[in-house]
């Protein structure tokens, strides 16, 4: 005959829930996971008070403040429940939770990458075209650039070819980008790093 852990009850699982006094869907959450009660849900009796413009306004009780917080057409907020008394705070709270979610949103940054153009000197007209349309892109959007110029088999005699190709992507690039290393020769291709201006 099995028994559960108080021994008695077969079958019978019990949970207990400690909440030290209030009820856990009295918290507001908002979008950095911090928990705030507002006006009812402060049930504490003695609350120390800060007005909307920073103002201290002193220890007093729950309802007092939250008739201080209504009668300026605000919300009262918890916004130090572990100090003692708890600091709440006279403000918008419909404007607050905005201001931070548009605080959260303002640090979203554009993360620079590089991309790579790869040429040859023999590429014909049209293909250059195409990359310079790419690498056009790529600097619109606030990326780097790196320009190869490759070299393969004999046109490794013919080095000037490929310096005079990046000289003609440079120029052409010149509206939207700065060069930020200038055209290098590393054994068997040129290479060059144009960043947007």
């Amino acid at each position: 005959m099995n028994f559960n852990a108080l021994g008695m009850f077969p079958g019978v699982v019990f949970t207990i829930s400690c909440f030290h006094g209030e009820n856990m869907s009295q918290r507001r959450i908002d979008n950095k996971g911090q928990q705030h009660r507002i006006n009812e849900m402060i049930r504490i009796p003695q609350v120390r008070v800060v007005s909307a413009e920073g103002e201290q306004l002193g220890v007093m009780s729950s309802q007092e403040a939250l008739t201080a917080a209504r009668n300026v057409g605000l919300d009262l907020v918890e916004v130090a429940p572990d100090s003692k008394p708890p600091v709440c705070r006279i403000m918008d709270y419909g404007k607050f939770k905005y201001q931070q979610k548009k605080k959260i949103t303002k640090q979203v940054v554009h993360r620079t990458k590089v991309k790579e153009i790869r040429v040859r000197p023999k590429t014909g007209e049209h293909d250059i075209q195409v990359k310079m349309k790419q690498a056009r892109e790529f600097l619109v959007q606030k990326d780097k650039v790196l320009i190869s110029v490759i070299f393969r088999g004999r046109e490794l005699a013919h080095i000037e070819e490929g310096q005079k190709l990046i000289d003609q992507l440079l120029e052409q690039l010149e509206d939207v980008s700065k060069v930020e290393v200038p055209p290098k020769h590393l054994g068997k291709r040129i290479t060059c790093t144009v960043a947007p201006k």
